[in-house]
């Protein structure tokens, strides 16, 4: 098995329940806020992995991955940032309670 078939079902997770979330309120706020992470958790990750493969801490053998690499680690390794950065603040708003509908009265104090 591939990195990419390993990490394709994390990306599909990301994308179903980010979508999910849609009909929570602040989706658009929270896409952005999302976007903003993924961006930091690429560019740590494009760091840090590089760092970690010169150092020979780990390998990738050369078959099991795609071949497109930045610096060198290969592109796989960025899909669990991405999915984590979208798919953490949707499952968070899901599992949220719902804010009371606007149309309700205020409670009496």
């Amino acid at each position: 098995m591939t990195y990419a078939l390993i990490v394709l079902p994390f990306l599909v997770v990301a994308v179903i329940v980010t979508l999910a979330s849609a009909v929570r309120p602040r989706f658009g706020e929270r896409l952005r806020a999302s976007t903003l992470t993924a961006i930091v958790l690429v560019i740590l990750t494009a760091v840090f992995d590089n760092l970690m493969i010169a150092a020979d801490l780990f390998t990738y053998p050369a078959h099991l991955i795609s071949g497109i690499r930045v610096g060198l680690a290969p592109i796989e390794d960025f899909a669990y940032p991405l999915a984590a950065a979208f798919m953490v603040p949707a499952v968070r708003s899901l599992l949220s309670p719902r804010a009371a509908d606007a149309t309700d009265p205020e409670p009496e104090s």
